[in-house]
């Protein structure tokens, strides 16, 4: 595998093509099939740290290049990593861009996208399997369900900088059937406060998913009032789910034995 390298390249682009490719929420069975093809035929692979590594074997012919980001831990700013998408595109080669879930939701697939417009690079989106939906369906928590949720929004948990994350929260606590978070464990006070705060039922249950689809997935439930308890010890990366329809997932808890009943 290769670290980064920023240094920029001039010349023509022959053949040379990046595909976007969503690698899916974490278990490597949810990969689309035009991602897997886009893999085998690769002969670069940029991707990121919440790629299952699994994913990597469908590229054994490729240079692996790792960009991957942590929590407050950018060792290649995503500046770099539009560079090195031009630079091995503009050699020649096939690139593979994997990124955990769909590449644009909360991937920055589409600050990539725009980096190669402006290049000149030909370029593909390939979807992905987006955690926001395949996380709390391997819970058994369905994102809408006929008479309990209509309508869903996907949030981010993570703002850039030190500052908390800018939200109508009116709006996604009294307007939202169900809410689902990415990126949020660590705000995860700051997310149950402030939906307390614009009017969201303290008796609204929620979901924290640690892990999702993968063997060690954890889920713990409970609601606005006990959740920060009950959901102490959950790492990142976990999404969180909070709606009604969290009170489905003992009946539809599916995958695994590992949850934490309200």
């Amino acid at each position: 595998m290769e670290g980064n390298d920023c240094t920029g390249s001039d010349g023509n682009i022959p053949n040379g093509i990046v595909y976007l490719v969503g690698g899916g929420p974490g278990d490597p069975g949810l990969l689309t099939l035009r991602g897997r093809d886009c893999l085998c035929k690769a002969n670069v692979v940029v991707f990121d740290r919440l790629t299952n590594n699994l994913l990597l074997d469908f590229a054994p012919q490729a240079r692996l290049i790792d960009v991957g980001k942590s929590p407050d831990h950018h060792p290649v700013p995503q500046e770099c990593i539009n560079e090195i998408l031009v630079k091995e595109a503009r050699q020649g080669r096939i690139v593979v861009r994997l990124k955990g879930g769909d590449p644009f939701v909360f991937g920055r697939g589409g600050e990539e996208a725009q980096a190669l417009v402006a290049a000149g690079i030909p370029f593909e989106i390939v979807p992905g399997v987006t955690s926001a939906i395949a996380v709390p369906a391997y819970a058994g928590i369905p994102v809408t369900h006929r008479g309990i949720a209509s309508s869903v929004a996907f949030v981010t948990g993570h703002a850039a900088g030190p500052d908390p994350i800018n939200l109508n929260w009116t709006a996604l606590a009294q307007g939202v059937d169900t809410l689902v978070f990415l990126m949020g464990v660590h705000q995860l006070p700051f997310i149950v406060s402030s939906l307390i705060s614009a009017g969201r039922s303290i008796d609204t249950p929620v979901a924290v998913i640690e892990q999702g689809t993968l063997p060690g997935q954890k889920v713990v439930t409970g609601t606005l009032a006990d959740i920060l308890t009950r959901a102490d010890q959950i790492q990142a990366p976990a999404i969180i789910i909070v709606g009604e329809v969290v009170s489905l997932h003992p009946v539809l808890n599916w995958f695994n034995a590992e949850a934490v009943l309200a």
